[in-house]
This record gives C-alpha cells, sequence and structure tokens, in this order.
C-alpha cells in the first residue's frame, strides 16, 4: 500500500487564551495521497479551515494534540523555522480572499517572485521570467503590463490567478485550497476549477479543497471528507457519498440544495405593474491618463433598460459582477442617480424630490447581501426594527411598536428574546432573518433583495428561501431577486431576466430560460453554474 503523502491522525486543535477554552476540532484522521485530490467539506463552524491552516501551523496560540505527517515527518513538531522551509515550497496554500491575502503595497510581481527568491535562491532576472510565465500558464492576460500592478487594481478572478500563480510557482507537493471560489461569478468559478485541475495533472500534486459548495467539490474531488462541530463525520468517494450517503448531516447537506420553483400566483388578465422602469440610464465618469492629462469617458452601468416587476411576483436578476444588476436595483429606488421613467403603484419616483419620496419608501424596501455590514453594530435588534415604524407610523404606541416588532420576529422564526442583543450576537443566518424582518415590518409591497443568501451555507440559505417564499405568499410581496446563483433564481423566481454590460440580454419565464435558453451568454452562465447533470430540466443547448 502506498504511503500517504499527508496523513492526519486524531489531530485535536484548541485555543485555551478563550474563556472558557474552546476546542474546535477533536479527534480528526485523515490522509491525502500524492496527486490525490480531496475535499474537506461542511458548513461555516464546522472546522474544516481550522483544520487545513493546522496543516501549516498558521495558528497563533493554539493547542495541537496528534498527528500531523507530510512525507513521514510530523509536522507538529516542526519548528518555526523549519515549517517556514515548507510553506510555499513544498504544501503551498490558497486562501479565500485574495484582496485580504495579497499585499497591498506590494506590485503582483514582487508577491508571484517572493517564493522562488526565498526557497530556491535564484536571481531577481531568472525569478521575473518564470513569475511571468507562471502568471501567463495560470490566464493573467499581458502579464508584462500586469507584472508591476498592485491587487486593487485587478478583477477578483485576476486575483485568485494571481493567488494560484504564488501558491504554484515553486511547484508544491500538496497545494492547499480554502475556498478558492466563493467570491466569484459562476464563469469565474469554472475557469478557475478548470485552472487547478490543469495544473494538478500537470505538476503532478495533490489537492486539498476546502469548500461548503457540493456542486463544485463534486465536480473536481475525487474523495470526500465531511465535518460537522469540529468533527469528521463520513469519508467516501465522490460517486458513493452523493449516491448513498451514511451520514444523516451529510444527507442534511445534500438536501439543502436550492429546489423547487416559485411560489404560485394568481394571473389577473391586464394585471396593473406595481413597479415600471422605461430607458433607465446610470453612467459613471471614468478618467484616463495622468493627472495633468486627465481625460474622461463615461461607462454605462446601465444601458437603456426596461423592466416591469407585478404584484406578487419575482423577477430574478441573474449576471457576473459588473453587469449592472445591483446599480439597477438601487436606481429603481431612487438610492442611485440615473436617468429614465420609474413609476411605482402609478407614483412617478424619478420627478420626486427626496422630501416627496419619504412617504413611499415604506412601499418598497431593501436586504442588502451582508446582513453584519447594513445592520447597525450600535444599535440593538429592538432599535433597528422600531426605526421604521417611528418614521412611517408615528402615531403607534410604544407598546403598539413593540407588539408588532415581537409578531415580526416570530413571522421570521426568531424569539422575543433577542430584542436586547447586538447584532454581532447573531449568526449569519440569524442577522439575514433579521434585515428581513426590518424589511417587513413596515409592511411593503416590493422588496428588493441584493444577493440575500450569497454568504450563508446551504442549510441557512435554503431556510432563508422558504421564508421568503412563505412571506411571498402570506403577504402577496413582490420581490426583484438579485444573484449570481442560478440554483438559487430557479427556486424562487416566476420571470429572470440575464443582465450584461448594463443591457438584458435575454428574459422570460424561468423554466422557459434555464430550459430553452437563445441567448449565447445565457448558456454559458448556465452550463458555468455546476448544475448536476442528473438533474431533471437540463440545459438545450
Amino acid at each position: 500500500m502506498m504511503t500517504p503523502l499527508l496523513s492526519i491522525d486524531n489531530l485535536s486543535v484548541a485555543f485555551p487564551h478563550t474563556q472558557p477554552p474552546v476546542s474546535v476540532v477533536e479527534q480528526v484522521s485523515f490522509s491525502v495521497a500524492a496527486g490525490e485530490r480531496v475535499a474537506l467539506v461542511g458548513e461555516s463552524g464546522s472546522g474544516k479551515s481550522v483544520t487545513a491552516l493546522s496543516i501549516l501551523g498558521l495558528h497563533q496560540n493554539a493547542h495541537y494534540s496528534g498527528k500531523i505527517l507530510f512525507q513521514d515527518q510530523n509536522l507538529l513538531q516542526y519548528s518555526p523555522a523549519q515549517l517556514r522551509r515548507v510553506r510555499g515550497k513544498d504544501i503551498a496554500m490558497i486562501f479565500q480572499e485574495p484582496m485580504t491575502a495579497l499585499n497591498p503595497v506590494q506590485t503582483i510581481g514582487q508577491q508571484v517572485m517572493e517564493p522562488l527568491l526565498l526557497h530556491e535562491g535564484v536571481g531577481r532576472k531568472h525569478a521575473k521570467q518564470r513569475a511571468l510565465a507562471m502568471l501567463e500558464q495560470t490566464g493573467i492576460i499581458d502579464p508584462d503590463k500586469r507584472f508591476n500592478a498592485y491587487p486593487h487594481m485587478l478583477s477578483g478572478g485576476q486575483r485568485q490567478r494571481v493567488m494560484i500563480a504564488m501558491a504554484l510557482i515553486c511547484r508544491p507537493k500538496l497545494l492547499i485550497a480554502d475556498e478558492p471560489t466563493t467570491a466569484l461569478d459562476v464563469t469565474i468559478q469554472l475557469q478557475i476549477l478548470e485552472l487547478l485541475s490543469d495544473m494538478q495533472q500537470q505538476f503532478g500534486m495533490a489537492v486539498l479543497l476546502i469548500s461548503h459548495d457540493l456542486n463544485l467539490v463534486r465536480r473536481f474531488a475525487d474523495r470526500i471528507c465531511v465535518m460537522q462541530r469540529g468533527r469528521l463525520v463520513e469519508t467516501a468517494t465522490v460517486d458513493a457519498l452523493f449516491q448513498q450517503p451514511q451520514h444523516r448531516y451529510t444527507q442534511h447537506l445534500l438536501n439543502s440544495q436550492p429546489s423547487g420553483t416559485a411560489p404560485p400566483r394568481t394571473v389577473v388578465e391586464q394585471q396593473v405593474a406595481l413597479l415600471e422602469a422605461q430607458q433607465v440610464v446610470c453612467q459613471f465618469p471614468l478618467s484616463h491618463g495622468q493627472w495633468w492629462r486627465r481625460q474622461q469617458s463615461m461607462l454605462n452601468a446601465v444601458d437603456h433598460v426596461d423592466l416591469t416587476v407585478y404584484a406578487g411576483e419575482t423577477v430574478g436578476i441573474v449576471g457576473e459582477s459588473g453587469s449592472g444588476k445591483t446599480t439597477l436595483g438601487m436606481c429603481l429606488l431612487q438610492l442611485q442617480a440615473c436617468r429614465g421613467l420609474i413609476r411605482f403603484q402609478r407614483h412617478r419616483l424619478d420627478t420626486l424630490t427626496p422630501r416627496a419620496l419619504r412617504p413611499l419608501r415604506k412601499q418598497f424596501q431593501v436586504v442588502f447581501q451582508d446582513p453584519y455590514s447594513s445592520l447597525s453594530p450600535r444599535m440593538t435588534i429592538e432599535s433597528i426594527l422600531a426605526e421604521g415604524l417611528i418614521i412611517h407610523y408615528p402615531q403607534l404606541t410604544a407598546a403598539q411598536r413593540r407588539e408588532r416588532i415581537v409578531d415580526t420576529l416570530h413571522e421570521v422564526g426568531l424569539s422575543d428574546n433577542m430584542l436586547t442583543r447586538y447584532p454581532h450576537e447573531f449568526s449569519g443566518g440569524q442577522r439575514q432573518r433579521i434585515a428581513i424582518a426590518r424589511a417587513l415590518i413596515v409592511q411593503p409591497e416590493f422588496i428588493l433583495l441584493d444577493e440575500p443568501t450569497s454568504a450563508l451555507d446551504v442549510s441557512v440559505q435554503k431556510q432563508v428561501l422558504e421564508l421568503l417564499k412563505t412571506l411571498q405568499i402570506k403577504h402577496n410581496i413582490s420581490y426583484l431577486f438579485i444573484t449570481h446563483d442560478l440554483k438559487v433564481i430557479r427556486a424562487m423566481a416566476h420571470r429572470i431576466i440575464v443582465m450584461r454590460h448594463g443591457r438584458f440580454v435575454e428574459h422570460g419565464y424561468t423554466e422557459t430560460v434555464f430550459t430553452m435558453p437563445r441567448e449565447a451568454y445565457t448558456k454559458t452562465l448556465l452550463q458555468a453554474s455546476l448544475f448536476d447533470s442528473t438533474e431533471p430540466n437540463q440545459i438545450v443547448n
């Protein structure tokens, strides 16, 4: 039997400086063979990233027990100097958020060359040649021009490619990829996945992939290890795990994928539009050249768009980052300057002053992508929910306000004993429910949902989607649902709009767009979304 390249034996990780002391990984054991692709999956807090970071000793003040054997050497017994010789050379890591992981004050070239200069002692001229070659291999266009660029000057997909180039420059034996595609669009996700697969085969390295995206894992890995609350609950080949999952938690994860269709709605003849937009245009100035020779051009973020949303309907807008989805949503709610006709309940929003618009705002609300950023950290949940009532329903007494707050909390599945707590005391799913409650409490007829589930685990995501469906049926609310997750939009939307470069390139009823897409760009998005090939109603090319 071949000796594993990496063998983790009864690993436990605790952080004794916390009160009380917290053990976040308990007696985890698994192995990775040379050239093998193993995925470590589980929800936030399951311990998968802690396990991965432990391999390279990247935790501060952590207490380890067990063994981490790499080429039969126990890394837990290595000194800091010995670990530094392993990091980047024999074991490399791609981190989840490249904008955080990359040094903002160093150029891309400096950062890609650094592992070569540290581990192989080559000259800068030779290091630059190899760095340029690796950047080109990882799909960076015009690497000569990008070499002296800084991280903020690159897109999310380009930054992730730079991280991959840094990790592979010394041709490591093991690559640890920690959620390498989480923040990326579906087409970029597919590109990164194919790039990792190509690089893995070319260099013959092993890959440990950390992810909560089961569709991505199914497409990439040979074996899957499932973690829950710091423990390894199941290990199996990809086919065995997806076809016959043994552990209840694995079954729960697989059953938490977005499914079903949008809630049924009563369609009446000659419907009156709740929200109507015609020829909406939003432009941003772009500057070119050096400061004394500035030239300005205009970026059409939203380019002559027409849109109609009816009562009780969910309209989904999909597209890649930069397509104009969120900008359009902000324009419709008059939170972004724009041109064009925007009518809500026959009121011309685009002609109203901010003061005249304020009374209407209780009828259209918004739920943002990141509830942690959109909820004030200095306000209790009661204060957050009361704010809208104080502005839009000043006639309510304090007792009446509290009664409505409690009723709304119960409606979104939260209890009234949470009223005195602050946002940081809740999980991501609970915070998103609070954000939904804040929008719901003023009894709106229309809610803009801007990527409301993209930061959530699959099981929490499914709970939030089911909640939104229930609320829509109960209150006949209309949703404009913005997302790049096509499984989510298929489960939620009655109609879909595909957006690219500020324009609508395709629109229609959900199942029609999914099964019979007309435009090549729509087909590309659908094919890149990593749909399970066993699902019914697959894409027709």
